[in-house]
């Protein structure tokens, strides 16, 4: 392989399209992530994994500009952002569906998408891919069910056509069938390889099955990093870094 080349799981790549090199960072003076490492494929799908206070968050936010970087690098197509504002991270193509979802709940449901919209996106391709939010367009954000503000969030971020989507913890305390339909859309939304995602989920069974690569974070540190079926395979990983298995391999 050329030294150039990048290849992670079967993705060879010349450049990735966003690269953390030994990242330590947290809030303040306090550091949560030490010395993280890792490259992502325009394209790919990530499962962020790990059990409770392990440093998930704190990565997603690190890379969206919404923690202190005490030293390393983050890139984005090459270009260093580690000194961007969220704001000019959002620009370049950083989405992020934080586990708060922080719709704005005084503004209607439209109120909202329109809020998040950029370019070319649309009011009927937010409606397109969560037909629940149509019929809603007209309540509250306040008046909506956990599940329908989760759609909303997703939306609204969505629809400022990141090319790198970021979802932190999106399945949480959500009904099965919720859960499955919010899978089904982003299952969607990487088949054309035009939107990378990074997916944090406690729900290790459908975060394994969506992801290409699965990362596991351990006290601020990936612990493991391996392709989908390498996961599948082994079943003890899970349950040893996280503490679940999955029920079939």
């Amino acid at each position: 392989m050329p030294v150039c080349a990048i290849c992670i799981w079967g993705r060879i790549m010349t450049e990735p399209l966003l690269s953390l090199k030994s990242v330590v960072a947290g809030y303040g003076r306090t550091q949560i992530l030490n010395g993280i490492s890792l490259d992502i494929a325009a394209g790919e799908r990530l499962a962020l994994i790990g059990r409770n206070g392990m440093g998930k968050t704190t990565l997603l936010a690190t890379i969206m500009g919404l923690t202190q970087l005490h030293s390393g690098s983050v890139t984005l197509n090459g270009a260093a952002i580690g000194a961007m504002p969220t704001h000019r991270r959002a620009g370049l193509g950083l989405g992020l569906v934080p586990q708060t979802r922080d719709i704005f709940k005084s503004l209607t449901v439209e109120e909202n998408i329109i809020a998040g919209l950029r370019g070319d996106a649309t009011l009927e391709e937010a409606y397109a891919l969560f037909p629940r939010l149509k019929e809603r367009r007209r309540n509250g954000g306040g008046q909506l069910s956990g599940g329908e503000q989760q759609m909303l969030a997703i939306a609204r971020t969505l629809m400022g056509r990141p090319s790198l989507l970021m979802l932190d913890e999106p399945l949480e305390g959500l009904a099965p069938v919720i859960c499955e339909m919010l899978m089904g859309v982003f299952e969607r939304l990487a088949a054309d390889g035009r939107t990378t995602i990074i997916l944090v989920e406690q729900h290790a069974e459908m975060a394994v099955a969506f992801a290409d690569r699965v990362v596991i974070l351990d006290t601020g540190k990936i612990a493991y990093q391996g392709s989908r079926a390498e996961v599948q395979a082994d079943p003890a990983i899970l349950d040893r870094f996280v503490g679940v298995g999955l029920s079939a391999a």
